[in-house]
């Protein structure tokens, strides 16, 4: 069974759930099987903010061991990696006494560094998943007078082959997906997941004791700040476009260094003082690029075919160019000026911040700190 997208209208972007919603309500469809023979399709749970969403199973089977029910994952309009994966919950009694227990199943991760929120040698379940499947089994039980002692084994086919897509390797989780959610809702474009990965890397890197940890908009970039630094993977931080989701954690989890590296396009954004650097959330402000070249002139004026040619410019690199002709080093002053917001971000943190503005063949153009 697969999950498809439809076309909305423009302004209508359908909300989705998360794999710990999912994962929840097959847990509950399990139990209620187990213990009644019979399978609740759709099944209902509640949500922490009251949310109370009906799942249809994609499949379901009592064995000797226990009984299993499965729901594909509908992440909405999100662009959610997990969308459309089957999330398998098995429920299996356990003696009285024993009280619940997880299990990763085949494509669900286990935890291998300190760090993050589940300790070493513990599934990938985080806590608010936990606690809902805690919450389901306690209320399912005591309505059928029945001590809550199970064990909950969740799966995702496939998962670890998704996971490639994520933070997990980097995490020091390996083997699969995490199981993840503190509202059970995915909001489309809302870019928690990826938010959330940052923060947890930059926990794993406070928990390793590292000196410094790289955050970079993208491969090209983090690769030569690794040529330059050569760290361990999990200082390695994807920040993508959200330098101030990172740098606003980071402020009240602060490590020794971190060296921000970026394209110039990018970084110009910084600079400019934005923190959202995604093209949709963040403009290039060329006239304030033909400010920063101006004042880099030795008689503070700048040619008026070429500022003429900078605010007529359709991208940053195409500024780049033309500055780069006439000996001007904007990307000195875009690193001096991108650094300014990542401090004045950080406030009074005690984190030594440097910038590095790389080109699109991976060059270094400057390196401030």
């Amino acid at each position: 069974m697969t999950v498809e997208r439809t076309e909305k209208k423009e302004g209508q972007l359908e909300r989705g759930w998360t794999t710990g919603a999912c994962a929840t309500a097959a847990t509950k469809a399990a139990l209620i099987a187990l213990i009644t023979g019979e399978f609740p399709d759709p099944v209902a749970i509640l949500l922490p903010k009251g949310d109370a969403p009906h799942f249809a199973l994609c499949y379901e089977g009592i064995n000797d061991s226990g009984a299993y029910a499965a729901i594909v994952k509908d992440a909405g309009d999100d662009p959610d990696v997990t969308h459309g994966a089957t999330i398998i919950s098995h429920v299996i009694p356990l003696p009285e006494g024993s009280g619940i227990v997880f299990k990763a199943g085949e494509g669900v991760g286990m935890v291998t560094k300190e760090g993050l929120p589940i300790p070493p040698g513990e599934p990938a379940i985080n806590p608010v998943p936990r606690q809902m499947m805690r919450d389901i089994v306690g209320e399912v039980c005591a309505e059928h007078l029945l001590p809550p002692d199970v064990q909950i084994t969740i799966s995702i086919p496939n998962g670890e082959e998704i996971a490639k897509q994520t933070w997990n390797p980097r995490l020091g989780i390996v083997g699969g997906l995490s199981i993840l959610g503190t509202t059970g809702v995915v909001h489309p474009f809302s870019c928690s997941a990826w938010i959330h990965s940052i923060h947890r890397g930059i926990d794993v890197a406070r928990a390793a004791k590292f000196d410094r940890v790289i955050a970079a908009t993208g491969s090209t970039s983090e690769q030569a700040a690794q040529d330059v630094y050569n760290l361990d993977e999990t200082a390695l931080i994807d920040m993508g476009d959200f330098a101030g989701g990172m740098l606003k954690y980071l402020r009240k989890h602060p490590l020794p260094n971190i060296t921000i590296a970026g394209g110039f396009a990018k970084l110009v954004k910084l600079a400019q003082g934005a923190l959202d650097l995604h093209s949709g959330r963040s403009q290039v402000d060329f006239e304030w690029l033909a400010q920063q070249a101006e004042s880099l002139c030795a008689d503070g004026k700048l040619n008026q075919n070429l500022k003429t040619k900078i605010l007529d410019a359709n991208t940053a690199a195409e500024v780049l160019s033309l500055t780069q002709e006439i000996g001007l080093n904007l990307p000195k002053l875009v690193a001096e000026k991108a650094r300014t917001t990542a401090i004045e971000t950080l406030r009074d943190s005690e984190v030594n911040v440097e910038i590095m503005v790389v080109d699109r063949k991976g060059k270094i153009l400057a390196q401030h700190e």
